[in-house]
């Protein structure tokens, strides 16, 4: 394997994603659960309104239990309650159903970065829908045919901004071990723990969630390379008395999620400051990748900054047509930008990625678009690091 020089800088080379077999309307959706809400006529018109009024169009899932009747579905609360399934019995689904999402992923991203599995140095795994041992990362390695000495590096249960933190992490072992190349692969089945409807806050945040995986090769570009995303200098940042806001915990029908209606507008406050910490005296960037947690945080990101409809398209389309996928949301967007970067035949673009979770913890990163490889614009932005 070539030695990378340390100035190349670390980029995104490649990148795939993946979605389960089932996809399902979220028209349907919002009938299934207020069909089981028959004795809640308020909370099924609830349920009605906020699935219509969320973005979201579309969402896949592992599980076709979804595809019948709220009689049939077993994760509502229409049949008997010991039929509900237990934590155990949704980690068996996710130990069953993660594994081959994750691996098309992984393989898509291997193939776009033009790189095999054996030439991988670092794994880094995330999800936190589902935990067992040995887990997706063992399993990758033993798929895919990589390497028995890979690092490893797993980063469970960190919620919707893990992505861009392991894309981060991804970029600091590049940086700091030249000649690495790392595969990022996030795999979530957030549709495993629905709950039983009793309350609004359970309703909202049934209204988006959905299932998926993604994956990205990150190592030091070479003249060979295009189309990449160059990624420049980032951090993660806990904002402040927000902890009680966004909470995941397992508990014994699934894990249990609560959002805070408070959630867009805490953004929106603090995330005006953090970017100016970001980019100091730069101009904002023209891209915007923003994880898209719910339409109200797309919303407010787009106030706050002032940015256009277009510059908030790629996280609306990904939100719309596949709903939230927690941490592998944010390569669908990262993706979907840089394809259509490459089909209008673009030049470099400088960008901002962003992505959020429980703590509430913000994770931002700068990045470059980059058609084609420039040594002089490797080593301006590992400069800038």
């Amino acid at each position: 394997m070539t030695i990378q020089n340390r100035n190349n800088g670390a980029a995104i080379l490649g990148m795939g994603t993946a979605l389960p077999l089932y996809s399902i309307a979220q028209s349907d959706v919002a009938e299934l659960i207020a069909s089981s809400l028959q004795d809640k006529p308020d909370l099924a018109r609830f349920a009605r309104r906020v699935f219509k009024s969320c973005g979201v169009e579309t969402r896949y899932t592992c599980d076709d239990s979804y595809l019948g009747t709220a009689e049939t579905c077993r994760y509502l609360p229409s049949g008997a309650q010991d039929s509900i399934p237990t934590t155990e019995e949704r980690m068996k689904k996710y130990q069953q159903e993660a594994l081959p999402l994750a691996l098309e992923a992984a393989k898509r991203a291997l193939i776009d970065a033009g790189d095999s599995a054996k030439d991988i140095t670092h794994l880094i795994t995330v999800s936190c829908t589902g935990q067992y041992l040995p887990g997706v990362d063992v399993m990758l390695m033993r798929e895919l045919g990589m390497l028995p000495r890979v690092n490893r590096l797993p980063l469970i249960f960190q919620g919707c901004a893990a992505g861009l933190k392991a894309i981060q992490m991804a970029r600091d072992v590049v940086l700091g071990a030249p000649g690495s190349r790392v595969l990022v692969v996030c795999v979530e089945l957030c549709t495993l723990h629905f709950q039983p409807a009793k309350e609004r806050e359970a309703l909202f945040a049934a209204s988006f969630f959905g299932d998926g995986a993604s994956a990205c090769v990150i190592a030091a570009p070479e003249a060979s390379h295009k189309h990449y995303l160059n990624l420049g200098t980032g951090y993660s940042v806990l904002l402040p008395d927000t902890t009680e806001d966004m909470t995941w915990e397992v508990g014994n029908i699934g894990f249990d999620l609560y959002l805070s209606p408070r959630i867009p507008n805490l953004l929106g406050t603090h995330l005006e400051a953090e970017l100016e910490i970001l980019f100091g005296k730069d101009e904002l960037p023209e891209l915007w990748a923003i994880h898209p947690g719910g339409r109200g945080i797309v919303d407010s990101v787009q106030e706050v900054m002032q940015l256009s409809d277009e510059q908030t398209h790629y996280s609306r389309e990904i939100l719309r047509t596949a709903g939230n996928l927690s941490s592998v949301t944010i390569m669908f967007v990262l993706e979907s930008m840089r394809q259509d970067m490459i089909a209008q035949d673009n030049g470099a673009k400088e960008g901002v990625a962003m992505a959020f979770g429980p703590g509430l913890t913000a994770e931002l990163m700068r990045f470059n678009y980059v058609p084609a490889y420039s040594p002089s614009v490797q080593e301006q932005d590992h400069a800038v690091l």
